[in-house]
Protein backbone atom coordinates (compact mmCIF):
# COMPACT_ATOMS: atom_id res chain seq x y z
CA UNK A 1 0.00 0.00 0.00
CA UNK A 2 2.82 2.39 0.86
CA UNK A 3 4.51 1.76 -2.50
CA UNK A 4 1.30 2.41 -4.43
CA UNK A 5 0.47 5.41 -2.25
CA UNK A 6 3.87 6.93 -2.96
CA UNK A 7 3.33 6.71 -6.71
CA UNK A 8 -0.24 8.03 -6.61
CA UNK A 9 0.65 10.84 -4.21
CA UNK A 10 3.67 11.80 -6.30
CA UNK A 11 1.59 11.95 -9.46
CA UNK A 12 -1.15 14.00 -7.77
CA UNK A 13 1.40 16.37 -6.27
CA UNK A 14 3.40 16.90 -9.47
CA UNK A 15 0.26 17.48 -11.54
CA UNK A 16 -1.10 19.93 -8.96
CA UNK A 17 2.18 21.88 -8.94
CA UNK A 18 2.20 22.08 -12.75
CA UNK A 19 -1.40 23.31 -12.94
CA UNK A 20 -0.77 25.77 -10.12
CA UNK A 21 2.30 27.08 -11.95
CA UNK A 22 0.33 27.57 -15.18
CA UNK A 23 -2.38 29.50 -13.36
CA UNK A 24 0.25 31.53 -11.49
CA UNK A 25 1.85 32.77 -14.72
CA UNK A 26 -1.39 34.53 -15.60
CA UNK A 27 -2.08 35.73 -12.05
CA UNK A 28 1.30 37.21 -11.17
CA UNK A 29 0.81 40.55 -13.03
CA UNK A 30 -2.66 41.09 -11.53
CA UNK A 31 -3.08 41.36 -7.72
CA UNK A 32 -6.80 40.55 -7.90
CA UNK A 33 -6.11 37.29 -9.69
CA UNK A 34 -3.18 36.54 -7.37
CA UNK A 35 -5.52 36.60 -4.36
CA UNK A 36 -7.32 33.59 -5.80
CA UNK A 37 -4.12 31.51 -5.85
CA UNK A 38 -4.41 29.48 -2.66
CA UNK A 39 -2.07 26.52 -2.04
CA UNK A 40 -4.82 24.72 -0.12
CA UNK A 41 -7.06 24.43 -3.17
CA UNK A 42 -4.35 24.30 -5.79
CA UNK A 43 -1.84 21.89 -4.26
CA UNK A 44 -2.72 20.40 -0.86
CA UNK A 45 -6.25 19.14 -1.47
CA UNK A 46 -5.36 17.49 -4.82
CA UNK A 47 -2.31 15.87 -3.22
CA UNK A 48 -4.35 14.44 -0.36
CA UNK A 49 -6.92 13.23 -2.86
CA UNK A 50 -4.64 10.24 -3.29
CA UNK A 51 -5.16 9.44 0.39
CA UNK A 52 -8.92 9.53 -0.02
CA UNK A 53 -8.67 7.00 -2.84
CA UNK A 54 -6.23 4.70 -1.05
CA UNK A 55 -8.04 4.91 2.29
CA UNK A 56 -11.28 3.92 0.58
CA UNK A 57 -10.00 1.08 -1.60
CA UNK A 58 -6.79 -0.28 -0.02
CA UNK A 59 -6.66 0.67 3.66
CA UNK A 60 -9.56 -1.68 4.61
CA UNK A 61 -7.41 -4.67 3.63
CA UNK A 62 -4.71 -3.61 6.11
CA UNK A 63 -7.25 -3.51 8.94
CA UNK A 64 -9.10 -6.66 7.89
CA UNK A 65 -5.97 -8.80 8.04
CA UNK A 66 -5.47 -8.07 11.76
CA UNK A 67 -8.82 -9.60 12.66
CA UNK A 68 -9.86 -11.71 9.69
CA UNK A 69 -6.55 -13.54 9.29
CA UNK A 70 -6.48 -14.75 12.90
CA UNK A 71 -10.18 -15.52 12.83
CA UNK A 72 -9.84 -17.58 9.65
CA UNK A 73 -6.83 -19.50 11.00
CA UNK A 74 -8.47 -20.06 14.38
CA UNK A 75 -5.77 -18.29 16.41
CA UNK A 76 -8.33 -15.71 17.55
CA UNK A 77 -9.75 -18.37 19.87
CA UNK A 78 -6.39 -18.63 21.64
CA UNK A 79 -6.09 -14.86 21.91
CA UNK A 80 -9.53 -14.61 23.49
CA UNK A 81 -8.41 -17.04 26.23
CA UNK A 82 -5.64 -14.71 27.34
CA UNK A 83 -6.22 -12.72 30.56
CA UNK A 84 -7.30 -9.58 28.72
CA UNK A 85 -10.65 -8.21 27.70
CA UNK A 86 -11.64 -8.57 24.03
CA UNK A 87 -12.01 -4.79 23.89
CA UNK A 88 -8.34 -4.44 24.88
CA UNK A 89 -7.42 -6.86 22.10
CA UNK A 90 -9.38 -4.80 19.57
CA UNK A 91 -7.83 -1.58 20.90
CA UNK A 92 -4.30 -2.98 20.52
CA UNK A 93 -4.99 -3.94 16.92
CA UNK A 94 -6.51 -0.51 16.30
CA UNK A 95 -3.30 1.02 17.65
CA UNK A 96 -1.33 -1.07 15.17
CA UNK A 97 -3.54 0.21 12.33
CA UNK A 98 -3.00 3.74 13.60
CA UNK A 99 0.76 3.29 13.43
CA UNK A 100 0.38 1.97 9.89
CA UNK A 101 -1.52 5.13 8.97
CA UNK A 102 1.24 7.30 10.48
CA UNK A 103 3.75 5.50 8.25
CA UNK A 104 1.40 5.97 5.29
CA UNK A 105 1.54 9.74 5.84
CA UNK A 106 5.21 9.76 4.82
CA UNK A 107 4.51 10.57 1.12
CA UNK A 108 2.21 13.46 2.08
CA UNK A 109 4.70 14.89 4.56
CA UNK A 110 7.37 14.56 1.87
CA UNK A 111 5.17 16.54 -0.50
CA UNK A 112 4.85 19.32 2.08
CA UNK A 113 8.61 19.47 2.54
CA UNK A 114 9.19 19.54 -1.22
CA UNK A 115 6.56 22.24 -1.68
CA UNK A 116 8.32 24.42 0.87
CA UNK A 117 11.67 23.70 -0.79
CA UNK A 118 10.22 24.90 -4.10
CA UNK A 119 9.25 28.18 -2.42
CA UNK A 120 5.60 27.35 -1.81
CA UNK A 121 3.57 28.78 1.06
CA UNK A 122 1.94 26.64 3.76
CA UNK A 123 -0.61 27.91 6.28
CA UNK A 124 -0.24 25.33 9.01
CA UNK A 125 -3.70 25.57 10.64
CA UNK A 126 -5.49 24.68 7.39
CA UNK A 127 -2.85 22.07 6.54
CA UNK A 128 -3.11 20.33 9.92
CA UNK A 129 -6.89 20.51 9.66
CA UNK A 130 -6.69 18.69 6.32
CA UNK A 131 -4.45 15.99 7.80
CA UNK A 132 -6.81 15.58 10.77
CA UNK A 133 -9.79 15.22 8.43
CA UNK A 134 -8.16 12.47 6.37
CA UNK A 135 -6.94 10.72 9.52
CA UNK A 136 -10.46 10.70 10.97
CA UNK A 137 -11.74 9.37 7.65
CA UNK A 138 -9.14 6.58 7.84
CA UNK A 139 -10.27 5.84 11.42
CA UNK A 140 -13.86 5.43 10.23
CA UNK A 141 -12.69 3.14 7.40
CA UNK A 142 -10.66 1.06 9.88
CA UNK A 143 -13.69 0.70 12.14
CA UNK A 144 -15.81 -0.52 9.23
CA UNK A 145 -13.07 -2.99 8.22
CA UNK A 146 -12.69 -4.30 11.78
CA UNK A 147 -16.39 -4.93 12.19
CA UNK A 148 -16.64 -6.52 8.74
CA UNK A 149 -13.85 -8.92 9.71
CA UNK A 150 -15.62 -9.71 12.99
CA UNK A 151 -18.96 -10.64 11.41
CA UNK A 152 -17.64 -12.38 8.29
CA UNK A 153 -16.43 -15.96 8.12
CA UNK A 154 -13.50 -15.25 5.79
CA UNK A 155 -11.18 -12.45 4.81
CA UNK A 156 -12.59 -12.28 1.28
CA UNK A 157 -16.14 -11.90 2.57
CA UNK A 158 -15.03 -9.20 5.00
CA UNK A 159 -13.33 -7.34 2.14
CA UNK A 160 -16.53 -7.40 0.09
CA UNK A 161 -18.56 -6.09 3.05
CA UNK A 162 -16.06 -3.32 3.80
CA UNK A 163 -15.81 -2.16 0.19
CA UNK A 164 -19.60 -2.26 -0.14
CA UNK A 165 -19.88 0.06 2.86
CA UNK A 166 -17.19 2.49 1.71
CA UNK A 167 -18.22 2.69 -1.94
CA UNK A 168 -21.85 3.19 -0.92
CA UNK A 169 -20.75 6.69 0.11
CA UNK A 170 -20.13 7.39 -3.57
CA UNK A 171 -23.70 6.36 -4.35
CA UNK A 172 -24.96 8.79 -1.72
CA UNK A 173 -22.75 11.53 -3.17
CA UNK A 174 -24.28 11.03 -6.62
CA UNK A 175 -27.79 10.91 -5.12
CA UNK A 176 -27.25 14.19 -3.26
CA UNK A 177 -27.68 16.12 -6.51
CA UNK A 178 -31.10 14.64 -7.20
CA UNK A 179 -34.39 14.02 -5.45
CA UNK A 180 -35.73 11.02 -3.61
CA UNK A 181 -35.00 8.94 -0.54
CA UNK A 182 -31.26 8.61 -1.18
CA UNK A 183 -30.84 12.37 -1.57
CA UNK A 184 -32.46 12.89 1.84
CA UNK A 185 -29.96 10.56 3.53
CA UNK A 186 -26.93 11.72 1.53
CA UNK A 187 -25.64 13.51 4.65
CA UNK A 188 -24.66 10.03 5.92
CA UNK A 189 -21.92 9.82 3.30
CA UNK A 190 -18.39 9.57 4.66
CA UNK A 191 -17.26 11.82 1.84
CA UNK A 192 -19.67 14.49 3.01
CA UNK A 193 -18.08 14.35 6.47
CA UNK A 194 -14.62 14.78 4.93
CA UNK A 195 -15.59 17.68 2.66
CA UNK A 196 -15.53 20.47 5.33
CA UNK A 197 -11.90 19.65 6.17
CA UNK A 198 -10.99 19.98 2.50
CA UNK A 199 -12.61 23.42 2.45
CA UNK A 200 -10.53 24.58 5.41
CA UNK A 201 -13.34 24.31 7.93
CA UNK A 202 -13.00 22.40 11.17
CA UNK A 203 -16.47 20.99 11.80
CA UNK A 204 -17.12 19.44 15.19
CA UNK A 205 -20.11 17.62 13.73
CA UNK A 206 -18.01 15.92 11.06
CA UNK A 207 -15.16 15.20 13.47
CA UNK A 208 -17.48 13.59 16.02
CA UNK A 209 -19.30 11.64 13.32
CA UNK A 210 -16.13 10.10 11.88
CA UNK A 211 -14.56 9.48 15.31
CA UNK A 212 -17.75 7.96 16.73
CA UNK A 213 -18.16 5.66 13.73
CA UNK A 214 -14.56 4.46 13.85
CA UNK A 215 -14.18 4.08 17.62
CA UNK A 216 -17.70 2.74 18.04
CA UNK A 217 -17.18 -0.03 15.49
CA UNK A 218 -13.78 -0.90 16.96
CA UNK A 219 -15.37 -1.20 20.41
CA UNK A 220 -18.20 -3.25 18.91
CA UNK A 221 -15.65 -5.54 17.24
CA UNK A 222 -14.06 -6.39 20.56
CA UNK A 223 -17.41 -6.93 22.25
CA UNK A 224 -18.68 -8.97 19.30
CA UNK A 225 -15.71 -11.37 19.35
CA UNK A 226 -16.04 -12.05 23.06
CA UNK A 227 -19.84 -12.18 23.32
CA UNK A 228 -22.28 -15.04 23.02
CA UNK A 229 -24.33 -15.06 19.78
CA UNK A 230 -27.53 -14.11 21.60
CA UNK A 231 -25.93 -10.93 22.97
CA UNK A 232 -24.53 -9.70 19.68
CA UNK A 233 -27.79 -8.19 18.44
CA UNK A 234 -28.13 -6.17 21.65
CA UNK A 235 -24.51 -5.00 21.39
CA UNK A 236 -25.05 -3.95 17.78
CA UNK A 237 -28.15 -1.98 18.70
CA UNK A 238 -26.35 -0.29 21.59
CA UNK A 239 -23.39 0.68 19.37
CA UNK A 240 -25.72 2.02 16.66
CA UNK A 241 -27.60 4.16 19.18
CA UNK A 242 -24.35 5.44 20.69
CA UNK A 243 -22.92 6.40 17.29
CA UNK A 244 -26.18 8.08 16.28
CA UNK A 245 -26.29 9.91 19.62
CA UNK A 246 -22.80 11.33 19.23
CA UNK A 247 -23.57 12.31 15.63
CA UNK A 248 -26.76 14.06 16.73
CA UNK A 249 -24.93 15.83 19.55
CA UNK A 250 -22.40 17.21 17.07
CA UNK A 251 -25.20 18.46 14.80
CA UNK A 252 -26.97 20.14 17.72
CA UNK A 253 -23.81 21.88 18.93
CA UNK A 254 -23.18 23.29 15.44
CA UNK A 255 -19.60 24.21 16.30
CA UNK A 256 -17.17 24.93 13.49
CA UNK A 257 -14.18 27.13 12.88
CA UNK A 258 -12.74 28.62 9.75
CA UNK A 259 -9.00 27.85 9.78
CA UNK A 260 -8.22 29.13 6.28
CA UNK A 261 -5.83 32.02 5.85
CA UNK A 262 -8.13 33.85 3.42
CA UNK A 263 -11.25 33.37 5.63
CA UNK A 264 -13.20 31.95 2.70
CA UNK A 265 -15.77 30.27 4.93
CA UNK A 266 -16.58 33.41 6.89
CA UNK A 267 -18.25 36.78 6.50
CA UNK A 268 -16.53 39.94 7.77
CA UNK A 269 -16.51 40.11 11.60
CA UNK A 270 -19.07 42.93 11.76
CA UNK A 271 -21.43 40.98 9.49
CA UNK A 272 -21.08 37.82 11.55
CA UNK A 273 -21.82 39.71 14.76
CA UNK A 274 -24.97 41.17 13.23
CA UNK A 275 -26.12 37.78 11.94
CA UNK A 276 -25.71 36.21 15.37
CA UNK A 277 -28.16 38.82 16.70
CA UNK A 278 -30.99 37.42 14.54
CA UNK A 279 -32.88 35.87 17.45
CA UNK A 280 -36.15 35.25 15.60
CA UNK A 281 -36.78 32.43 13.08
CA UNK A 282 -35.36 33.14 9.62
CA UNK A 283 -36.91 31.15 6.79
CA UNK A 284 -35.26 31.02 3.36
CA UNK A 285 -37.20 29.40 0.52
CA UNK A 286 -35.12 28.48 -2.51
CA UNK A 287 -36.76 27.93 -5.90
CA UNK A 288 -33.85 26.28 -7.68
CA UNK A 289 -33.50 22.72 -8.93
CA UNK A 290 -30.71 20.58 -7.44
CA UNK A 291 -28.93 20.46 -10.79
CA UNK A 292 -28.70 24.24 -11.10
CA UNK A 293 -25.17 25.57 -10.61
CA UNK A 294 -26.61 28.68 -8.96
CA UNK A 295 -27.82 26.53 -6.08
CA UNK A 296 -24.31 25.13 -5.54
CA UNK A 297 -22.91 28.69 -5.42
CA UNK A 298 -25.67 29.75 -3.03
CA UNK A 299 -24.96 26.83 -0.73
CA UNK A 300 -21.21 27.39 -0.69
CA UNK A 301 -21.13 31.19 -0.46
CA UNK A 302 -24.23 31.99 1.62
CA UNK A 303 -26.24 29.16 3.15
CA UNK A 304 -23.34 27.18 4.64
CA UNK A 305 -22.09 30.33 6.35
CA UNK A 306 -25.57 31.28 7.59
CA UNK A 307 -26.08 27.84 9.12
CA UNK A 308 -23.05 28.43 11.30
CA UNK A 309 -24.19 31.88 12.46
CA UNK A 310 -28.00 32.24 12.52
CA UNK A 311 -29.42 30.29 15.47
CA UNK A 312 -32.97 29.82 14.12
CA UNK A 313 -32.44 29.30 10.42
CA UNK A 314 -34.70 27.13 8.28
CA UNK A 315 -33.86 26.56 4.61
CA UNK A 316 -36.73 25.21 2.53
CA UNK A 317 -36.16 23.89 -0.97
CA UNK A 318 -39.01 24.02 -3.46
CA UNK A 319 -40.33 20.70 -4.67
CA UNK A 320 -37.66 19.39 -7.05
CA UNK A 321 -40.27 17.47 -9.04
CA UNK A 322 -42.19 20.66 -9.69
CA UNK A 323 -38.97 22.34 -10.76
CA UNK A 324 -37.96 19.59 -13.16
CA UNK A 325 -38.61 19.60 -16.87
CA UNK A 326 -39.40 23.17 -17.95
CA UNK A 327 -38.47 24.59 -14.54
CA UNK A 328 -36.65 27.59 -15.87
CA UNK A 329 -39.73 28.76 -17.71
CA UNK A 330 -41.80 29.11 -14.54
CA UNK A 331 -42.40 32.52 -13.05
CA UNK A 332 -41.03 31.75 -9.60
CA UNK A 333 -38.04 29.72 -10.73
CA UNK A 334 -34.82 31.25 -9.44
CA UNK A 335 -36.58 33.22 -6.70
CA UNK A 336 -35.09 33.13 -3.19
CA UNK A 337 -37.58 34.31 -0.57
CA UNK A 338 -36.60 35.56 2.90
CA UNK A 339 -39.07 35.62 5.83
CA UNK A 340 -38.10 37.14 9.17
CA UNK A 341 -40.34 38.44 11.97
CA UNK A 342 -43.38 38.77 9.69
CA UNK A 343 -41.46 40.61 6.97
CA UNK A 344 -40.77 39.16 3.55
CA UNK A 345 -38.45 40.01 0.69
CA UNK A 346 -37.29 38.07 -2.31
CA UNK A 347 -34.53 38.18 -4.86
CA UNK A 348 -33.07 36.19 -7.72
CA UNK A 349 -29.49 36.92 -6.79
CA UNK A 350 -27.16 34.43 -5.13
CA UNK A 351 -24.54 37.07 -4.33
CA UNK A 352 -23.81 38.11 -0.77
CA UNK A 353 -23.62 41.77 -1.91
CA UNK A 354 -27.40 41.66 -2.41
CA UNK A 355 -28.48 38.97 0.05
CA UNK A 356 -26.84 40.42 3.18
CA UNK A 357 -28.50 43.86 2.82
CA UNK A 358 -31.85 42.07 2.49
CA UNK A 359 -31.30 40.21 5.75
CA UNK A 360 -30.21 43.32 7.60
CA UNK A 361 -33.15 45.28 6.22
CA UNK A 362 -35.56 42.60 7.48
CA UNK A 363 -33.96 42.68 10.93
CA UNK A 364 -33.76 46.47 11.08
CA UNK A 365 -29.98 46.64 11.29
CA UNK A 366 -27.55 48.87 9.49
CA UNK A 367 -24.30 47.07 8.85
CA UNK A 368 -21.58 47.75 6.35
CA UNK A 369 -21.05 44.62 4.28
CA UNK A 370 -17.92 45.92 2.59
CA UNK A 371 -14.73 44.27 3.72
CA UNK A 372 -11.35 44.51 2.16
CA UNK A 373 -9.01 41.57 2.27
CA UNK A 374 -5.33 41.61 3.04
CA UNK A 375 -4.86 38.10 1.73
CA UNK A 376 -2.25 38.48 -1.02
CA UNK A 377 -2.49 35.04 -2.56
CA UNK A 378 0.57 32.93 -3.16
CA UNK A 379 1.13 32.34 -6.87
CA UNK A 380 4.24 30.32 -7.61
CA UNK A 381 5.80 29.16 -10.85
CA UNK A 382 7.66 25.97 -9.98
CA UNK A 383 8.37 22.49 -11.28
CA UNK A 384 8.85 19.31 -9.27
CA UNK A 385 11.59 18.15 -11.66
CA UNK A 386 13.89 15.58 -10.12
CA UNK A 387 11.83 15.52 -6.92
CA UNK A 388 9.44 13.14 -8.68
CA UNK A 389 12.02 10.38 -8.38
CA UNK A 390 11.52 10.53 -4.60
CA UNK A 391 7.92 9.40 -5.07
CA UNK A 392 8.40 7.13 -8.09
CA UNK A 393 11.66 5.49 -7.05
CA UNK A 394 13.02 6.09 -3.56
CA UNK A 395 9.86 5.69 -1.48
CA UNK A 396 8.65 2.55 -3.32
CA UNK A 397 12.15 1.12 -2.93
CA UNK A 398 12.08 1.81 0.81
CA UNK A 399 8.69 0.10 1.04
CA UNK A 400 9.96 -2.88 -0.95
CA UNK A 401 13.08 -3.25 1.19
CA UNK A 402 11.00 -3.03 4.34
CA UNK A 403 8.71 -5.78 3.05
CA UNK A 404 11.71 -7.93 2.11
CA UNK A 405 13.43 -7.53 5.47
CA UNK A 406 10.19 -8.22 7.31
CA UNK A 407 9.51 -11.39 5.33
CA UNK A 408 13.13 -12.51 5.65
CA UNK A 409 13.21 -11.95 9.39
CA UNK A 410 10.08 -13.95 10.25
CA UNK A 411 11.51 -17.41 9.41
CA UNK A 412 14.69 -16.60 11.35
CA UNK A 413 12.71 -15.74 14.45
CA UNK A 414 10.70 -18.94 14.14
CA UNK A 415 13.93 -20.89 13.63
CA UNK A 416 15.19 -19.85 17.05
Amino acid sequence: MLALLSIVTGYSFSQAVRLFAEASRSALPFPEMARAMTPLDGVLVPTFGAYYLVATLLFPFIAIRLIGGEKQSGSIKLLLQLPMKPSVLAASKALAVGLAWVVALLPALSALVIWRALGGHIHWPETLNLIVGHSLYALAIAGIAFFAAAVADSVSTAAIIALACTTSSWVLDFAAAGDGLLSRVSFLSLTAALRPFERGLFSLESALALAALGLGLIFLTGAWLGAAPRRRAALGLFAALAIAGVWTLGAMLNVSRDVTEDRRNSFPPAVELALRRLDKPLRITVHLSPEDSRLADLERNILDKLRRLVPKLAVVYADARRLSGQAEGQDDYGVIAYDYDGKREQSRSNSEEEILPILFNLSGQTVSTEAGTDYPGYPLVADTGWWEWWFYGVLPLIAGLGCWFNGRGAPMRWGF
